[in-house]
């Protein structure tokens, strides 16, 4: 067995563990809904490079998805109807999540390279809050999947740069968690994110059923917007996508800020003749 395989089947047995028992307390509930998830595969190398965490790797390839979702009835944990009212103005927002696969030491996560959201309200809470690199869109969205229908574009607010994509899918479909061991389940079955934001460097976890979920057939046109995110789109190839009709009640755990040990300095002594 191969050391990818090996970090699979680990990370595949913590993912069975959280969901008997979440390892944290939650600081928001929220619903996750009408996901589309778009895979690309990207040069490893390059990537890394772009990245200030080791990449996660599966059989060696390194990956980008693109998270197309709706965030509705993000709240506190406390609180009751009266912290949740007082959530409204932020608790709903689409989201273009732009992800790739990393590890921390022994734990798999994944690393926030940039997310475009719908709210302005929400942006700027992003950065100082969970270090996440929230950029403000216009995001367009039409994931109706009883009519077949998955389609979206993203567009960069106060710029002509977007991203496009379609995809079909048949109406009535049943959706199935991913099976183990597979692609799917590397790219999808991810609970703990890494983030970067002035150096500072968090980690925050969340916890979900598995994604009741369906492989699709997805087109892409204008990735204009993703040329703004990095220069691994330039050697990229588009290998497939996913559809989710989403979780809820969400949990998501406060930050934790990473530290790093300081390098133990080098003491010289000097000798007088």
């Amino acid at each position: 067995m191969n050391g990818s395989s090996q970090r699979s089947d680990a990370l595949l047995e913590t993912r069975r563990e959280s969901l008997l028992s979440p390892p944290f307390e939650p600081l928001f509930f929220g619903d996750w809904v009408r996901a589309v998830f778009i895979h690309y595969e990207v040069d490893a190398a390059g990537l890394q490079n772009e990245v200030p965490f080791e990449l996660d790797l599966w059989n060696g390839k390194a990956f980008v998805s693109l998270v197309a979702f709706s965030m509705r009835r993000l709240r506190p944990r406390f609180g009751g109807q009266l912290g949740e009212l007082l959530f409204k103005p932020i608790s709903s927002t689409r989201f273009l999540n732009v992800r790739t696969y990393v590890r921390h030491r022994n734990e798999s996560g994944i690393y926030f390279i940039a997310e475009f959201l719908s709210n302005p309200l929400c942006v700027p809470l992003g950065p100082p809050t969970f270090g996440l690199p929230y950029r403000l869109g216009r995001l367009v969205y039409r994931h109706s999947p009883e009519a077949g229908i998955l389609e979206g574009t993203v567009q960069v607010a106060g710029g002509s740069k977007s991203f496009s994509w379609q995809a079909a899918l048949a109406p009535h479909v049943e959706f199935q968690p991913c099976k183990r061991e597979t692609l799917d389940a590397f790219l999808l079955e991810r609970y703990t994110a890494f983030t970067c934001c002035r150096n500072k460097r968090r980690c925050f976890r969340i916890w979900h059923p598995p994604w009741p979920q369906r492989s699709v057939e997805v087109a892409a046109q204008n990735e204009a917007l993703l040329a703004t995110t990095g220069d691994w789109i330039n050697r990229a190839r588009l290998i497939g996508a996913n559809y989710s009709p989403g979780v809820s009640d969400v949990w998501m755990g406060r930050p934790e800020r990473i530290h790093y040990p300081e390098r133990k300095r080098r003491l010289r002594v000097f000798f007088d003749v």
